[in-house]
């Protein structure tokens, strides 16, 4: 288990007059080399979760269970900082961790205070700028100068230059035009199954991270109202309604497949081009099989 919660709650302002409870009671499990896509309306607590993950929150009762590390109310800053070399936090507004004159000096910054020699840096630098589709002439441009999907970009490269073993996003497809949001999302996909990192992503664009998710949290009024996989989720509908989710499209799809063709598997990649291969396939078996059948039948 890479992340567990274990009855975690957190408030702000807690002790004090206008203190407000954003997660309560939450126990929650992510499994290592997983996909997560976490929703649920705006207020729900899902940014103060990601933050616990690598201890700018710590809990006001319970624990976090992260890799080796357990994150307690009273968790020393020492160990916080060994934790967030393993875990890489994207924040919803990129802008708000970026603080270096130049997009190599941003992005190696990382590595750097983890002690890889400038030489190391620059090279993990140029990667992490490749891997997010980013020009290597962007090196040495002020990141502020930069427009909203490029500054994102940048942010995503910096915490993937130091090759952590969880990759926390909070709304990172935000501000990407669909071609990048579509790259970024295999990038993230290729590096959890490929590499086995973690990874755990906050996001409005359900219908987009369906096909690369194994399995979905949704969050309301600070607790988990839904852990489990797509498949689960596809198949009670009750909580759409309940938590006034709309329903995506690739699911109703989805739901009247099983309607149809009750016996029949689901395709493994179930993006719009992994359906339309699937469905293609399915058609030549069928007719196949319709052939063989009227072959069979006597004169």
């Amino acid at each position: 288990m890479a992340i567990h919660f274990q009855e975690v709650t957190y408030s702000y302002q807690f002790g004090h007059l206008f203190q407000e409870t954003a997660l309560d009671n939450i126990n929650v499990g992510f499994t290592t080399g997983s996909f997560t896509a976490i929703i649920g309306p705006s207020g729900c607590g899902k940014s103060t979760l990601l933050q616990h993950m690598n201890g700018i929150l710590l809990p006001t009762k319970g624990q976090v269970h992260v890799l080796d590390h357990v994150i307690t109310p009273h968790h020393s800053k020492k160990g916080i900082r060994q934790l967030r070399q393993r875990v890489g936090l994207i924040f919803q507004f990129p802008e708000h961790q970026m603080f270096a004159d130049t997009v190599e000096h941003e992005i190696a910054f990382g590595p750097k205070n983890y002690g890889a020699s400038p030489t190391q840096a620059k090279e993990l630098a140029l990667k992490a700028l490749q891997q997010v589709k980013l020009d290597a002439d962007l090196l040495d441009k002020n990141p502020f100068q930069l427009s909203g999907g490029q500054m994102r970009k940048v942010a995503i490269a910096s915490i993937l230059a130091m090759d952590p073993d969880i990759l926390v996003l909070d709304e990172p497809t935000a501000t990407l035009d669909c071609k990048s949001r579509h790259e970024l999302l295999q990038l993230l996909h290729h590096l959890c199954k490929q590499e086995q990192k973690t990874v755990l992503m906050v996001t409005h664009r359900l219908e987009e991270v369906l096909p690369y998710c194994d399995q979905m949290i949704i969050m309301q009024k600070g607790k988990v109202a839904f852990q489990g996989e797509i498949q689960e989720l596809s198949e009670q509908r009750d909580i759409w309604a309940t938590l006034g989710i709309t329903v995506p499209a690739q699911l109703r799809f989805q739901q009247a497949f099983r309607r149809r063709f009750p016996t029949l598997p689901l395709p493994t990649d179930q993006s719009v081009q992994g359906w339309a291969r699937y469905l293609g396939e399915l058609k030549i078996h069928l007719n196949e099989s319709e052939k063989q059948q009227a072959g069979d039948h006597p004169c």
